[in-house]
């Protein structure tokens, strides 16, 4: 078995895009979920929005790169507010119920024939990464050591997606710090407490809903840069996986979701490449290609399980706060 090759895979992860991209739209989780208190299982479909918005833009209507971003959050922002009116002043999981039918209403939209022409249907888009291309200002070449050697695009991406996250980590640090950021923690705590001291909780909840969900959609403009726009991504399952990461790390933290995310897909690439080999060597030879593919999620799973069981407020989470996050 090539151990070498296995951990070489499974490092790469550790600054990839994708990497990058689910740590951004577990940040906007951490804002909902962890410092809010919203039940949002629906982040599937802000970065759906983020990607849809951006391609669209670009293919469709020709606009430039800040353009196609724009429009991605104006998007994400609509679609907060259909979902946060109506459900804000209700429980909690009221808006768990609406958020993650929206996401999926979302995905079948674009999935649907009818608008095959703007949305390529089933097959996706591509074709849209000439902006961000033109904008790398790495000559062309090669570039690093190790696993960590790629052409300069890749490095343009991975740098650009994770100066999204930092800046985006910074962004709700400091303001979790503000007086904004204390009531809405007092929210997750005793909204009625918070209420009665004279602050209008619907309106700090829909700032949060937005704010968390902008977060999501600039993920989801990450997460296409190095593949295409495909409506399968965007299933429930996406969200989940969000979910086990912002636990992982820990829910009311700010680098819970971008070290939760590093150990996620990790520890799934290892997986991956380890039982994909030891199907090969005839280890399992009572297990095909396919099931060993999946075998790696209930592996992870069983990971993730653990460090629950041992440290349920994750790994920098607080265990004074974890009592708060329901």
């Amino acid at each position: 078995m090539d151990w070498i090759q296995i951990f070489s895979n499974a490092a790469q992860e550790l600054i990839s895009p994708t990497t990058a991209a689910y740590a951004l739209a577990a940040l906007g989780l951490a804002i909902h979920f962890g410092y809010t208190g919203l039940l949002n299982f629906g982040q599937a479909g802000f970065m759906a929005l983020g990607a849809y918005g951006f391609a669209i833009s670009t293919l469709t209507f020709g606009f430039p790169v800040w353009a196609s971003v724009l429009v991605g959050i104006g998007a994400s922002i609509v679609f907060a507010l259909i979902l946060g009116i109506p459900t804000l002043r209700l429980r909690a999981d009221y808006l768990a119920i609406v958020t993650i039918a929206a996401a999926e209403i979302l995905r079948l939209i674009f999935t649907t024939n009818t608008f095959d022409d703007v949305t390529g249907s089933a097959s996706g888009l591509q074709g849209y990464k000439g902006g961000i291309a033109a904008m790398n200002p790495i000559p062309d070449g090669t570039y690093g050591f190790g696993p960590f050697t790629y052409n300069a695009y890749d490095w343009w991406i991975r740098i650009l997606g994770w100066t999204v996250v930092i800046l985006a980590a910074l962004f709700t640090w400091s303001i979790m710090r503000s007086p904004w950021g204390r009531v809405i923690k007092g929210i997750r705590e005793d909204e009625d407490a918070v209420r009665a001291l004279g602050k209008n909780v619907y309106s700090y909840k829909m700032q949060s809903l937005i704010l968390g969900g902008v977060f999501g959609t600039l993920a989801g403009m990450i997460f296409i840069m190095p593949r295409a726009v495909v409506p399968a991504n965007y299933q429930t399952s996406l969200t989940f996986f969000i979910y086990a990461i912002l636990l992982l790390g820990g829910a009311a933290t700010i680098l819970g979701p971008i070290v939760g995310s590093m150990i996620f897909w990790v520890l799934l690439s290892f997986f991956s490449g380890f039982m994909a080999r030891a199907v090969e060597a005839g280890w399992l030879p009572f297990m095909t290609q396919v099931q060993a593919g999946q075998l790696r999620f209930i592996l992870v799973g069983v990971a993730i399980m653990l460090l629950v069981v041992f440290r349920p407020q994750g790994i920098f989470g607080n265990k004074k706060e974890l009592s708060f996050v329901r």
